[in-house]
């Protein structure tokens, strides 16, 4: 059975929104905060922390900033899947009259759009809801369900891979003594990061293309 470019595009959203959660839940509802596996030496660490909302674990002006970037990210997401919808008509046979004629989009930049949108809705859920459905987290606490720890959208985004890579020398300017990569960040962050990089490498001139139009 042939599926449409669209249930394609779908069916790899949810994939993308499930791992993350699956991923979220598990480090969530067996691990502390702070506590941490290590799966490949020092370079590569499962450490679970959590943040207001923000991706790598950046925060962002309290509670009024993250009741706006949980509304921002609301809209963000609801604007994406207008778009992605938009860009999946072009070239079938449901297309409008006017945008017959214009250039089919590539398939690269379909599903590096929808990378990000996943990656953006797996974060809302937990604003949205992990604060009403989850027991609060801590150094000595593992968080369960039925609990409550915060209203509908302050819930705080889980946060578990982790890569040290290397500490820079303490003769560098600015560097010395610091981490290389020192964020911690989730599955959804990955989606949203590969997503971007990708259409900016090589999906660039199709945007380039729309700008002109």
């Amino acid at each position: 059975m042939k599926i449409s470019k669209g249930k394609g595009l779908l069916i790899l959203g949810v994939l993308l929104v499930v791992v993350d959660q699956v991923i979220k839940v598990l480090v969530k509802t067996h691990m502390g905060i702070g506590e941490h596996i290590s799966v490949f030496g020092t370079w590569f660490q499962i450490l679970f922390i959590e943040n207001e909302g923000m991706a790598f674990g950046m925060k962002f002006g309290g509670a009024a900033g993250k009741l706006a970037l949980s509304l921002f990210r609301i809209v963000l997401c609801g604007l994406l899947c207008w778009w992605i919808t938009n860009l999946v008509r072009r070239g079938t046979p449901k297309a409008r009259p006017k945008d017959k004629d214009r250039e089919t989009v590539p398939v690269g930049v379909l599903i590096g759009l929808t990378l990000i949108t996943a990656g953006a809705f797996g974060n809302i859920i937990d604003s949205l809801f992990y604060g009403l459905i989850f027991s609060a987290s801590g150094p000595l606490e593992v968080a369960h369900l039925g609990g409550s720890y915060a209203p509908f959208l302050f819930g705080k985004v889980v946060d578990m891979f982790y890569f040290p890579l290397w500490t820079w020398p303490d003769w560098v300017p600015w560097l010395g003594g610091r981490i290389f990569f020192e964020p911690v960040f989730n599955f959804a962050d990955s989606c949203v990061t590969v997503g971007a990089i990708y259409l900016i490498l090589f999906q660039w001139k199709f945007f380039a293309k729309e700008d002109e139009k």
